[in-house]
């Protein structure tokens, strides 16, 4: 089980250390490039998320993001430091009063491309998870 994890602060202007850890993360577990495709938007939109909404773009406050291989699958896991949010109630971004709403489409988005997506600490933590196989 291989393990890499980073804290950043909560700086949109990080998302490119994001990316480098998505690039670290496809050599250090061999990724294809279908899923390292995934894996970057899904990522990098759930730290968006956590900084934006969770953190609300404190710099003083972080985000937590890590990596780990298990068997078949690797899971990112997201954390910040927000209050977390009822992601059981969120509109639906297809639905056709939503359809021209700018935003509101990030965990639908999560949701479609990653294999897994779980809630943790009242949605102030997203476990990703994508199967290799």
């Amino acid at each position: 089980m291989k393990n890499i994890s980073i804290e950043i602060p909560s700086l949109v202007e990080n998302i490119r250390i994001v990316e480098s850890f998505v690039d670290n993360a496809k050599e250090e577990y061999s990724l294809t490039d279908d899923l390292y495709g995934n894996i970057m938007i899904a990522v990098i939109e759930s730290v968006n998320n956590a900084i934006i909404h969770g953190n609300k773009a404190d710099k003083a406050k972080n985000v937590l993001l890590s990596a780990n291989l298990q068997d078949e699958q690797i899971v990112f896991t997201v954390s910040d430091q927000g209050a977390g949010f009822d992601h059981q109630n969120l509109p639906d971004p297809t639905a056709p009063e939503n359809v021209e709403k700018i935003g509101g489409r990030g965990i639908f988005l999560i949701k479609n491309l990653a294999d897994e997506v779980n809630f943790k600490s009242d949605g102030s933590t997203l476990e990703l998870t994508f199967y290799l196989n």
